[in-house]
């Protein structure tokens, strides 16, 4: 007994027809088929042909009954209605087509496209079987019914992947894990690629149980504390957080007033910067004169080095702008080591809202370097 409740990509459609003979409706039927596309190694340009081809056949209802379908159009009528394409592209198409077993090639002795009348009726026809469309419309619907599972399965599968990520952005995960993740949430993957790093990912949380990963799930509302015939007051805070490392899961942290206990040291001075930070002299040769003037550098620094706004906003809004300036002058010392400058200050702003991050010892770090007088750090 054959199974043909699953569809391996490319299988011909001849091998999902069942003993289902009558007529359906072609426009449904080609629609099931684009849906299902993927599953039959289909592209847009043969299901364009496709239609072309069902345009040719008068009626809305497509018959099942071998040979009750033929349409005998020739390649110049199906170019023209194909805005164009070209004969060698269309014989191409329409060769595929064929092979999937979407139609059936009748063909005549010199192999040309026409039909023979009887009175009023076509007595024969040689061209394009359009019947074992019409005879797979059973299998198309369970096609189109796996198809739409395994596609809400991969977006649960993406937001899963988004979250583990963004989580992981907070514990130190491994660099080439996350930029694996990434580029994997900007292609189109399959479902076992995705179920794959998924897996690795939730590995790379040996601290977090599974069951404190929130399930993708849709919960009742919470009762209002008021009565049906009052209104709730929404609040809205007009000091939003423009980190990405923050998520609707994590739980809120209050506002930072200030800067952390690690960045009390008055000792910080913008003599000391400009001192041990020299690469921003080859874009700002004149020494900054004060503290807004170191502000202002950075921040037309920071576009260059690939920082976005709201990751630097959100810098200066935990360290302070005088801090988040230093900070930033100190990753363009180690540019040449620092592959994401985004996420480095994304990941030392989180740090400095905890308190256990010091410009002034970053600061400390670089004038130790092997050769003070050359602004290039050495690997």
């Amino acid at each position: 007994m054959q199974d043909t409740s699953r569809h391996p990509v490319g299988r011909p459609l001849s091998a999902c027809l069942t003993a289902q003979v009558g007529s359906h409706d072609k426009w449904a039927l080609l629609r099931d088929l684009t849906i299902a596309a993927e599953d039959f190694g289909l592209g847009h340009r043969p299901l364009s042909v496709l239609k072309a081809l069902l345009s040719f056949w008068p009626e809305r209802e497509l018959p099942g009954t071998p040979g009750g379908a033929i349409v005998f159009p020739s390649n110049r009528a199906l170019s023209e209605r194909l805005s164009g394409m070209p004969e060698s592209t269309l014989r191409r198409h329409l060769a595929a087509l064929t092979a999937r077993g979407i139609i059936h090639r009748h063909d005549s002795a010199n192999g040309k496209r026409f039909a023979r009348r009887a009175g009023s009726e076509i007595g024969v026809a040689f061209g394009f079987d359009l019947s074992p469309l019409a005879r797979a419309a059973s299998a198309l619907e369970r096609a189109v019914t796996e198809a739409t599972l395994r596609r809400e399965r991969i977006a649960v599968l993406r937001a899963r992947l988004g979250m583990l990520r963004q989580r992981l952005l907070e514990t130190g995960a491994p660099e080439e894990l996350l930029e694996a993740a990434r580029l994997l949430l900007r292609r189109k993957c399959s479902e076992d690629v995705l179920s794959a790093i998924v897996s690795r990912l939730e590995a790379e949380l040996p601290t977090q149980a599974p069951d404190d990963i929130p399930a993708l799930t849709v919960s009742d509302p919470a009762p209002l504390s008021a009565s049906n015939t009052q209104n709730e007051r929404h609040i809205q805070e007009s000091d939003r957080s423009y980190s990405d490392s923050e998520s609707a899961q994590q739980p809120k942290v209050p506002p930072v007033v200030g800067a952390g206990p690690a960045e009390k040291d008055t000792r910080l001075t913008v003599p000391m910067i400009a001192e041990t930070c020299r690469e921003y002299r080859a874009f700002f040769p004149e020494a900054p004169k004060g503290w807004h003037e170191l502000v202002a550098i950075s921040q037309r620094l920071a576009p260059m080095m690939g920082i976005e706004p709201p990751v630097l906003h959100e810098a200066q809004r935990i360290m302070g702008p005088e801090r988040a300036a230093a900070t930033l002058l100190c990753l363009l010392e180690r540019h040449a080591q620092i592959r994401k400058p985004g996420a480095y200050l994304r990941r030392l702003t989180q740090m400095a809202q905890r308190g256990s991050f010091s410009v002034f010892s970053l600061l400390s770090a670089l004038s130790r370097r092997p050769d003070a007088g050359n602004c290039q750090l050495t690997i």
